[in-house]
């Protein structure tokens, strides 16, 4: 099974969410990445092939990658095979949205072919590049907000998914969405941590909401707020 944590807070995330990716290896895992950012500051994406340790020596133990919000994932493949390039997180073209997935969308294929039509390209063999850039699409042609895109997505996804997503209209935020896949948020101290197990955040936070089926969450500092998916 896959790994993801998230954090938002005033500190540098990429040590965070390196040692909470830690806590999960016992999941299994072929891939490794990370996505970080500050304010003002594009989306960085660091992924690696194999062991975590490979990707804490590619950021300096998280050290390389500065900002307070950001996103990690531990890859077990399922659709494609173990790379770099398949491994999460995955991002629109332009970066408007990163995310990072645990699950199987098993109508990925004709989402895609969907997606292709409307000028879409993809670079993996994912089923998440393709969750991905649905909620980019309903993003765009709504001009909603990334609650309206992510709805519109959970309401065209079958199958399992817990979701962390990222806009970069959005800096400070970490959206998450979720069915029949875990996800949890912990508050603690005006900082915020997502997780699709606990002990990923045992070290920072006791404060932990279990985040129901098919609800949509907003993970922000000082704050939590929930919303339900309607379809």
């Amino acid at each position: 099974m896959c790994g993801i944590v998230g954090y938002v807070g005033n500190q540098q995330a990429a040590p965070i969410l390196l040692e909470g990716l830690s806590k999960l290896e016992y999941r299994g895992y072929d891939s490794a990445g990370l996505s970080v950012r500050d304010t003002d500051v594009d989306m960085k994406i660091v992924k690696a092939k194999g062991r975590l340790k490979i990707l804490a020596e590619k950021t300096n133990d998280g050290q390389a990658l500065e900002g307070t919000c950001g996103i990690g994932h531990t890859r077990w493949a399922t659709h494609g095979e173990p790379s770099k390039q398949n491994s999460h997180p995955h991002c629109s073209d332009d970066k408007n949205v990163v995310a990072v997935h645990n699950g199987i969308i098993e109508n990925y294929q004709e989402l895609k072919a969907k997606l292709q039509r409307k000028g879409y390209s993809f670079y993996s063999q994912t089923d998440t590049e393709v969750a991905v850039k649905l909620i980019d699409y309903y993003y765009k042609k709504y001009l909603g907000t990334p609650i309206d895109a992510i709805n519109n997505a959970m309401v065209r996804i079958r199958g399992s998914y817990a979701l962390a997503i990222m806009f970069k209209d959005y800096p400070e935020e970490i959206y998450v969405a979720r069915k029949d896949s875990p996800m949890i948020i912990g508050v603690e101290n005006g900082e915020s941590f997502v997780a699709s197990d606990v002990p990923a955040i045992l070290k920072y936070t006791r404060n932990v909401y279990y985040i129901g089926n098919m609800e949509i969450g907003l993970q922000i500092p000082l704050q939590l707020n929930a919303h339900s998916a309607n379809g």
